[in-house]
């Protein structure tokens, strides 16, 4: 074990950057110093169960991260969510000497992962780590918080006015999202920077930045139909079944609505007579007879975009499609909002450039863009329409959702070098409003 804690110290710690400034190779040093540490406190992270509906765990998690920021200055509070369904948010801010960009932090307390999930501890294989949530965030909350610690060793945070903004029900909003997120958008708009900590995406082995994500929302579909007698079925009396009907539609949507950037897939479906769905949108039931022209159908699906323009081109051409029945059937659809896109802007390219300016002189490698059609929503998406938004400065790994979520210990502190630095030269720079 020590032997790979010192592995990490190296990694930072080599002068590899003849470019370091006084404070970078303060940083760099302390992140060396504090490799063990981040590695501890990530497994404590991993081993509280906080899936979004483990409410306490949720919470418990948050006080860890607390226990984290406050020595550091900063101004801690815990804003409840029991109205919309969830735990709550763990807020943070400092407010520096310095008038320079204010900054916000975005990250996550909550995982897919339940407290009835067999994934539930944290094991190190060497320099992997592994365990429920490991990359998605809690490797995202550690390079906070290595990356926060590192600023203070190096004088920088005194200046600094950052903001922490860590929802604890990302992986599952809670209703209405407009309450759900008030508090994020909020901050948002009052930032001049924001800085979101999902997974970095990799990509043949290099680094990559994250300028741009699609937007995450529901839909559902609802068939009605005449039922009958099979025999009657594409005749005048019973005309086509709900089945057909939704088989059309789904197809149509596929043959005429694709383009880049945009997906919507269908997850759940049930045909029959009839057929239901659950008030949550996860259980599908149905019965019928291969003898019964299906009466019902529902499915369930999402819809991902770009940009709010293809987001609404996407829904009126699938408004259109459902409206054209079959003969003896009616449909209707319905649209569930639940995460904005992060479109891509002049604002969030010039926040990669000023990193990659910074990773040249660290001796880093420099990130290009990725492409938006490899990354899913996140938080990032409430605030970006409203502040330059820079996403994935989190933790390199992989199988995130599923048991075996993994990360690479030797990304921790690279990425909070990168960030320690990224922080401190935004929050030097003039405010531009």
């Amino acid at each position: 074990m020590l032997r790979s804690f010192a592995a990490l110290a190296l990694l930072v710690a080599a002068p590899v950057a003849a470019a370091d400034s006084p404070a970078q190779a303060r940083m760099r040093a302390a992140i060396a110093a504090d490799a063990g540490r981040h590695v501890a406190l990530l497994e404590r992270l991993v081993n509280q169960n906080s899936g979004t509906f483990n409410l306490p765990g949720v919470r418990a998690v948050g006080e860890m991260i607390r226990g984290e920021l406050e020595p550091l200055g900063f101004s801690v509070r815990w804003v409840d969510m029991a109205r919309t369904g969830r735990s709550g948010h763990l807020i943070a801010t400092r407010t520096g000497k310095g008038r320079g960009k204010r900054v916000l932090l975005i990250g996550h307390l909550d995982t897919v992962f339940e407290p009835n999930s067999p994934f539930q501890r944290f094991e190190r294989r060497g320099d992997r780590a592994i365990g429920p949530g490991v990359g998605d965030d809690k490797g995202g909350l550690v390079v906070i918080v290595a990356a926060l610690r590192a600023m203070k060793a190096a004088g920088t945070l005194d200046r600094a006015n950052i903001t922490v903004v860590l929802t604890g029900d990302e992986e599952r909003p809670g209703q209405p999202t407009s309450a759900a997120r008030a508090d994020l958008i909020a901050a948002g708009k009052a930032a001049d920077a924001a800085l979101e900590y999902e997974n970095l995406a990799r990509e043949n082995g290099r680094d990559h930045g994250t300028v741009a994500r699609r937007s995450g929302s529901a839909w559902e579909l609802n068939v009605t139909a005449r039922t009958g007698h099979s025999s009657g079925v594409f005749g005048p009396s019973l005309g086509y079944g709900a089945i057909y009907e939704a088989a059309r539609i789904i197809d149509t949507f596929r043959r005429t609505l694709m383009e880049p950037n945009a997906t919507f897939n269908v997850g759940l479906i049930a045909g029959g007579t009839p057929a239901t769905i659950d008030a949550g949108g996860s259980n599908v039931t149905a019965t019928g007879k291969t003898n019964i022209v299906a009466s019902t159908v529902v499915a369930r699906g999402d819809l991902r975009t770009l940009t709010p323009e293809q987001d609404q081109r996407l829904r009126d051409g699938m408004a259109r499609i459902v409206a054209d029945h079959l003969p003896g059937t009616d449909a209707n659809l319905k649209f569930y909002d639940t995460t904005p896109a992060m479109a891509p802007s002049a604002g969030n390219r010039a926040l990669l450039a000023t990193l990659n300016e910074l990773n040249r002189e660290l001796g880093l490698e420099e990130m290009p863009e990725l492409d938006p059609a490899k990354r899913g929503a996140a938080d990032s998406g409430f605030v970006a329409a409203d502040v330059p938004t820079l996403g994935g400065l989190g933790v390199a790994g992989g199988g995130a959702h599923a048991e075996g979520e993994w990360i690479d210990l030797t990304s921790i502190p690279r990425q909070a070098l990168r960030s320690a630095a990224l922080i401190t030269r935004l929050t030097e720079q003039p405010r531009s409003r």
